[in-house]
């Protein structure tokens, strides 16, 4: 079944997070970028369409994502934010053979001493985010598994929430959101109940912290 007009707009503008920031801002020229889309929704509409219709559409999908933008998430979730510096990322094959190991790694780290350690454990694979000085310990666990990626020298990033953040809709959507318009490479997403933490480069440490400060109306 062919796609409506308005919903070939909005997948497409949902594809680029920085068309939707302008969008949202009102700084979006909808006649040029309806223009640029033409041919992509013509595609997906499966027959010709009026470039006045896109336009159209998405000006009623700014009005949406403006709507949207302003409910009142800023006034209900409130946060502080820590930040552990130095983490080693691991990711590999998942084997039973490795998740084996993984109590040697817990029985070794103490993070109520300020150790940082994330372990997520997918259907295929392991990934690994802890600090630096354990990485020694880290790779030789890993020694005889199929490791896929690694990285050094990052940073985590953790919101602390007062309430369960879980409930409230759109929290994650506007930091990853934030974070994509400012360019800022996400490595790992972590959530519990109250806290939400992105492990970055250490290079786009300072510039998230201000991002992650201010996204949600906090100072």
């Amino acid at each position: 079944m062919a796609e409506s007009v308005s919903s070939c707009v909005k997948r497409i503008v949902d594809k680029s997070p920085f068309i939707h920031e302008m969008l949202i801002s009102g700084i979006l020229s909808f006649s040029n970028y309806a223009q640029s889309i033409l041919p992509e929704v013509e595609k997906s509409y499966g027959k010709e369409v009026k470039n006045a219709a896109i336009v159209m559409a998405l000006r009623r999908y700014g009005d949406e994502l403006k709507s949207r933008n302003q409910k009142e998430v800023h006034n209900t979730v409130e946060y502080g934010i820590v930040m552990k510096t130095n983490i080693f990322d691991l990711n590999l094959v998942r084997r039973d053979s490795f998740i084996s190991k993984l109590g040697a790694l817990y029985g070794q780290i103490s993070t109520e001493k300020g150790d940082f350690l994330n372990i997520t454990l997918g259907s295929h694979e392991v990934s690994l985010a802890v600090s630096e000085k354990y990485r020694h310990l880290v790779t030789e666990l890993a020694k005889e598994e199929e490791v896929l990626h690694e990285m050094e020298d990052l940073v985590a990033l953790s919101l602390v929430f007062t309430g369960d953040f879980l409930q409230t809709p759109g929290v994650v959507y506007e930091a990853v959101r934030r974070l994509a318009w400012e360019q800022i490479n996400v490595i790992e997403i972590v959530s519990t109940m109250n806290e939400l933490t992105f492990v970055i480069k250490r290079e786009d440490s300072m510039k998230a912290f201000d991002v992650l400060q201010s996204f949600l109306g906090v100072q």
